[in-house]
């Protein structure tokens, strides 16, 4: 089999609906968008409209405080790490970094940095070198025999 021998199955795939052409297909004249009236012209957006009803969005109380300068920290919890060290994804005689702890899967996307979180035990002597850290996160890395060192954002939220 070649790939020009490819199809898909019937009915797989459906032809888009062509308006707008001609009386006879059924489509034309309005194209389905019915008679006059602001929905009937083009570059109509009428997001939240509730055709003069006040809006849900303007009904519901609003509450609380959307902070835009907030950190938004990937969470890296001990156990995990210590999952990781003794996989073999990451070196404990090496100083863990944001980017190790990325490479070896304990966290996912980072936007603004680490936090090291006390979820979980850790057993094995490791300096971190993260954004953030709980303090019972760095009571367990320092009864363990480790350091626990904080980056730049975190030291210039405390200017």
């Amino acid at each position: 089999m070649r790939l020009n021998q490819l199809s898909d199955n019937s009915g797989a795939v459906k032809d888009r609906k062509r308006v707008g052409r001609g009386i006879g297909s059924g489509k034309g004249k309005t194209a389905g968008a019915g008679q006059k009236g602001q929905k009937s012209r083009s570059g109509v957006a009428i997001k939240g409209f509730e055709g003069g009803q006040m809006p849900i969005h303007r009904r519901l109380p609003k509450r609380g405080f959307n902070n835009i300068f907030r950190k938004e920290f990937a969470v890296a919890n001990l156990g995990r790490v210590q999952e990781a060290i003794e996989a073999g994804k990451l070196d404990a005689k090496e100083t863990v970094t944001i980017a190790k702890l990325q490479e070896a899967g304990v966290v996912g996307k980072v936007v603004d940095g680490v936090r090291l979180l006390a979820k979980g035990e850790l057993k094995t002597k490791v300096n971190f070198e993260v954004s953030g850290a709980s303090k019972s996160a760095v009571e367990a890395v320092e009864k363990a025999g480790g350091t626990v060192t904080l980056t730049a954002p975190a030291a210039a939220k405390a200017e």
